[in-house]
């Protein structure tokens, strides 16, 4: 790029001022093809960029915009402002339903993962058919963990980000303890003895006694202009 395009005087590097890095944050977020973490943003950017500072700003100015920028599992996007919804409701699908049984499985793995099949069955109390926990990991709320080093080496399961953000948390430790759940009503006063809800803010990631299993890859970008010589997945 010329030294008149980028606004820098003859002969000296061009370095973008925090405006330029806004502009930059901006565009990288409506170019991604998903959710961007602050790391994500940072690789592309010059190492001194503040892009703290960039996605306040942004969040300021979109703030009372049709779209609102928001942040879900550490992960930045532009999402349509939550009282435009309705705008967009004929041109939605009908999203699938949850079972009552894949409703009971979905809380279970999110309060007691990484879960095993045979864990949730105990916590349950009855057997768990397999298309319960095949619809959960379709639907993209729930993820394989990993393999538990124990007898059998039996796979575990835990929430995926869609689960945040289909419920609106920004992270695990924002789900509802005992208590919220008492005094909204779900769960009745006089439970049985022994019966216990983890506490969301005190769970640890549970990652120490497994063998994880590596992610897919997915495309990042919808459109590679990052890149050199790469075609757009």
């Amino acid at each position: 790029m010329s030294d008149e395009a980028t606004g820098a005087k003859p002969g000296l590097a061009f370095r973008p001022d925090d405006t330029e890095i806004e502009r930059r944050v901006e565009a990288l977020l409506f170019a991604a093809a998903g959710p961007l973490s602050a790391a994500d943003i940072a690789r592309r950017l010059p190492e001194d960029a503040d892009v703290g500072r960039a996605l306040s700003r942004l969040v300021e100015r979109y703030r009372d915009r049709g779209v609102t920028l928001q942040v879900v599992a550490d992960r930045w996007s532009f999402r349509t402002a939550p009282d435009l919804g309705f705008l967009m409701t004929e041109e939605r699908e009908e999203p699938r339903r949850l079972s009552k049984a894949a409703l009971e499985t979905l809380a279970i793995v999110a309060y007691h993962q990484p879960v095993t099949r045979a864990e949730i069955e105990s916590v349950r109390g009855v057997s768990l058919s397999k298309g319960t926990l095949d619809q959960l990991l379709e639907m993209g709320f729930v993820r394989l963990r990993g393999r538990r080093r124990t007898p059998g080496r039996p796979v575990t399961y835990g929430t995926a980000d869609r689960f945040l953000e289909h419920f609106g948390l920004a992270s695990l430790s924002d789900m509802p303890g005992v208590q919220e759940m008492k005094a909204a009503g779900l769960l009745d006063m006089s439970m049985p003895s022994g019966f216990e809800v983890p506490d969301p803010g005190r769970a640890s990631d549970g990652d120490d006694d497994l063998d994880l299993l590596d992610p897919e890859d997915a495309p990042e970008f919808a459109q590679d202009f990052v890149g050199e010589g790469e075609k757009a997945p």
